[in-house]
């Protein structure tokens, strides 16, 4: 994979509004915030908070409503997106595979890539095992929406693709919220493969994800109401003390 020098790929958000249509109803209000290359940045906070809009309008698939959002010190509007779309992989927890090979959908990370470079991510991803043991192998059609497989394997596979694509920065917008237990371990090796050097922005609800972050930005109604690292945050009264006391109990918590 490619080597890159992430010494200009700072991301920041200065003063940044975004409504979906009417002005007076903001989903975001006002958002300042810096994230330094090949540091890890998690996003917190309750459903409607404006963590996943963030991500949409750093990815480019939105414009902001006020403020700017700058790349290596460049507004994102006025980068080429095919270019925007080069420096930033996006990876949710409904990642939509085509209607076509497995092989052709990691190959859309990067159109020219060879089968053995194909593979070799989809054996990074955690890929390869159950890909080969299908019955066309990497020429297996994945079905509209990727419906021929279960959501563990469509996550890998949407990592690998993610892989090959090898952009400097990973956006993880809750990308193992729906797979389920068996699935987990893997999916998380192919995410820890995905992510190793790269910066991160990433959405999660599971304390185990965000606890080693280099900042946590915790947000309610729109806006940032607390940033720091988790040992910061966790001695402080407020929504992520109250995230830590639910995960916990949740952890603790068993069938009689």
């Amino acid at each position: 994979m490619t080597t890159r020098n992430l010494s200009d790929e700072k991301v920041c958000l200065n003063q940044v509004s975004f409504s979906y249509g009417n002005q007076d109803e903001k989903v975001l209000k006002g958002v300042n915030f810096t994230i330094n290359p090949g540091t890890v940045t998690a996003l917190v906070g309750p459903s409607d908070s404006g963590k996943s809009t963030i991500a949409k309008l750093i990815a480019g698939f939105w414009d902001v409503t006020e403020g700017n959002i700058t790349l290596g010190g460049k507004d994102i509007k006025e980068i080429p997106l095919d270019q925007l779309n080069q420096e930033i992989a996006y990876v949710s927890q409904d990642n939509y595979l085509f209607d076509r090979t497995i092989r052709d959908n990691i190959r859309m990370g990067k159109l020219n890539a060879t089968d053995a470079e194909v593979e070799a991510v989809a054996k990074a991803a955690g890929c390869d095992g159950f890909i080969r043991k299908l019955d066309k192998g990497y020429d297996t059609i994945c079905g509209e929406g990727g419906g021929h497989l279960s959501g563990g394997e469509k996550q890998r596979i949407s990592i690998a693709r993610a892989m090959l694509k090898d952009a400097p920065i990973i956006i993880l917008d809750e990308a193992t919220a729906s797979v389920d237990p068996e699935n987990e371990a893997e999916l998380q090796k192919a995410i820890d493969a995905l992510t190793h050097n790269k910066t991160i922005i990433m959405i999660a609800h599971r304390l185990k994800t965000v606890r080693n972050a280099d900042q946590i930005l915790v947000l309610n109604g729109g806006k940032i109401t607390q940033r720091g690292t988790h040992e910061e945050l966790s001695a402080q009264s407020g929504l992520y003390a109250d995230f830590i006391h639910a995960r916990e109990e949740a952890a603790s918590w068993k069938l009689a």
